[in-house]
């Protein structure tokens, strides 16, 4: 009797240690491919000569990130002197001109809040291969709670996220007395892709 008891708690210690190996193997986070992956932030344009101002398009390439889909687990760096603008519709004289301001002390301050941050803190599925993604935005020196729709599309992870400047310190650039700014709000569009 003794002898099958101790088989019995051999074996399913023999389980525990597969079950708790396969765990650990699953559970291993995967890097985020930043050459293949993309960030856009959207910021509009407002006030009553909005006429006269841009929308922007601001290309934020990833410095790094990690994806645990067991663990939901989600990473994401960003370096704040990386940003570039992008507006088509402008010459290259004010696209250096919005750049500056963008990166300057009165918006980023990328020389003293040098990185973007996002780590998820909670993960809950909202349909078929959709998923509402919780977490703290680092920004400007604050970290304030921001939630991701995310959605998983051949491989893709693509999404977007809303975001005010004023929570985390920013107060949106204004010209000409007011009458020509920016939006507080801005829109981040994200397609990540996993290193293979």
């Amino acid at each position: 009797m003794n002898a099958i008891h101790r088989g019995a708690r051999k074996t399913a210690s023999i389980l525990l240690t597969a079950s708790l190996w396969c765990t650990a193997a699953s559970a291993e986070s995967h890097a985020i491919d930043t050459a293949k992956s993309t960030m856009t932030v959207h910021v509009y344009k407002s006030g009553v000569l909005s006429a006269f101002g841009h929308n922007h398009v601001i290309a934020a390439p990833l410095r790094s990130g990690t994806v645990d889909s067991a663990a939901h687990r989600v990473e994401v760096t960003v370096n704040a002197a990386g940003l570039r603008v992008r507006d088509s519709d402008t010459s290259e004289k004010d696209r250096d001109e919005i750049q500056k301001t963008m990166l300057g002390s009165d918006v980023l301050d990328a020389e003293h809040h040098q990185e973007i941050a996002f780590r998820s803190t909670a993960v809950q599925e909202a349909g078929t291969g959709v998923w509402s993604v919780s977490g703290n935005l680092t920004l400007h020196g604050q970290t304030k709670p921001v939630t991701l729709e995310v959605r998983e599309n051949n491989g893709h992870y693509v999404g977007s996220a809303r975001v005010r400047q004023s929570d985390f310190g920013i107060k949106p650039v204004k010209v000409a007395g007011g009458t020509v700014r920016v939006k507080d709000e801005v829109r981040i569009e994200f397609d990540i892709q996993l290193a293979r």
